[in-house]
């Protein structure tokens, strides 16, 4: 095992390195001028158009727009934002903040790409259900000679979805309700257990019934106490904005228990962690849009585009400014106890909030990656595949809650790495096909409203 943990570990560093950063944010940049910087732009129409998506279009579809953001909302805001960027912190300094922002402007283009082509090359079956994603768009769009990527990407995305998707969230829930409330780690992998394999045997509707429910309530609840915290502390607020801007482009030297960092680190570490919360360019989200009802790939793209936006720009935001602002960042700790410290010394109970808010992040998490895997086996193995993976993934959930995981947490990041390769390749590949639907179809879209 000690062997396979170091071969794992060098695969990581490879495609988490230098390279891999620049073609996640190298291809956002490319879309985004290739799009006339429309993502930014239009981020109010989108708004409209997500509100107006809350109804029932009619059109061709399982879902509806409003439930296929939510619902790859549920996959995405989870540990990330608040282990992820407590860690992005502990690592790389406060600059690391300024290049999640940087990583979710330009990933804004990348996730409205996404969609656009889930949408555009989507299959339907026999008995109605869509699929969609980067191995259908990679199959339809490019052609046979490039299926085998397709074939990866799927491959990956089953793999890895075990991994950051489900045990290694059901180890975050287990520990934080332990360490906030006392509860038994067996009593929580038992209610999460019982509570995901009830929603994920209902299949994508009830997991976007659910997803739509909880996950704007979770999401507004944890940004007003992050907002909160920071109207308490209105005076210091430019003095952080200050210190993230210095950090970003001129390191970080070590005080208190920070060991400090410099520019590559506060690059590194903000890009990695903003990828791993807003999932941009892994290609995980557009299997959920795929399955919207619509027939306008441009107006999916631009409901999926704000995924990104709420999720790095708002909530990782929120807690990267709690855990500056605190000023325990200095203190040497990282992850999830830096948040809970954050939060414990700004308001009294903060940790109560940090560990519901994870447990609840990380359960709609458990929900939306149970859709993502599914999906990638049905690639390879159509509808049958889809019983013995919802069986598969509900027993994982104990196991992983109660099991050791530094190994699994090391190979699902690696292989979210491996997800984003044949994504980014196709989307570079498929952008022509991007910006014709989008000269086509953007008019259209805003006479909608």
């Amino acid at each position: 095992m000690e062997q396979i943990s170091t071969i794992v570990g060098a695969v990581n560093g490879v495609v988490w390195g230098p390279l891999m950063l620049v073609l996640i944010l190298g291809t956002g940049a490319y879309l985004m001028v290739g799009l006339g910087l429309m993502p930014l732009r239009q981020i109010g129409t989108a708004f409209r158009l997500l509100l107006a998506g809350r109804k029932d279009s009619g059109e061709e579809g399982e879902i509806s727009s409003f439930q296929a953001l939510m619902t790859s909302l549920s996959a995405t805001i989870g540990t990330g934002n608040i282990a992820g960027v407590a860690t992005a912190i502990a690592l790389g300094g406060p600059g690391a903040l300024f290049w999640m922002w940087c990583t979710a402007l330009v990933g804004m283009a990348t996730k409205y790409a996404e969609a656009v082509c889930a949408v555009h090359y989507r299959e339907q079956d026999s008995e109605g259900n869509f699929s969609g994603g980067p191995m259908y768009y990679i199959k339809n769009g490019l052609g046979k000679k490039w299926q085998w990527l397709g074939g990866c990407f799927a491959l990956f995305g089953a793999i890895a979805g075990f991994g950051i998707g489900n045990t290694v969230q059901a180890n975050s829930v287990a520990d934080a309700m332990q360490g906030a409330f006392g509860v038994p780690i067996w009593l929580s992998a038992v209610v999460m257990f019982v509570g995901v394999g009830l929603v994920i045997l209902g299949g994508v509707k009830r997991i976007a019934s659910v997803a739509g429910y909880l996950v704007p309530i979770m999401a507004i609840t944890y940004l007003s106490i992050g907002v909160l915290v920071l109207l308490m502390n209105l005076s210091a607020l430019p003095g952080v904005l200050s210190l993230i801007l210095h950090s970003a482009f001129n390191g970080t030297a070590a005080v208190g228990g920070f060991a400090g960092a410099g520019i590559a680190a506060a690059i590194r570490f903000g890009v990695a962690r903003g990828v791993f919360s807003n999932e941009a360019g892994l290609g995980s989200a557009p299997i959920a849009h795929a399955a919207a009802k619509t027939n306008s790939p441009v107006r999916q793209g631009m409901i999926a585009m704000l995924g990104t936006f709420i999720d790095t720009l708002l909530v990782c935001s929120v807690t990267g400014f709690v855990i500056l602002l605190s000023g325990e960042w200095q203190t040497g700790e990282s992850g999830a106890a830096l948040s809970t410290a954050a939060f414990e010394s700004q308001i009294p109970g903060g940790h109560y909030i940090v560990a519901a808010g994870l447990a609840v992040f990380a359960f709609t998490t458990m929900l939306g990656w149970s859709y993502y895997g599914e999906r990638c086996v049905v690639y390879f193995f159509g509808e049958r595949g889809v019983m013995p993976f919802r069986v598969a993934w509900v027993l994982a959930i104990p196991l992983g809650a109660m099991a050791n995981l530094g190994f699994i947490w090391l190979l699902a990041d690696t292989l979210n790495a491996l997800m984003a390769i044949p994504n980014l390749i196709a989307l570079l590949l498929l952008s022509p096909v991007v910006f014709k639907l989008t000269k086509a179809g953007l008019a259209g879209v805003k006479a909608e409203i």
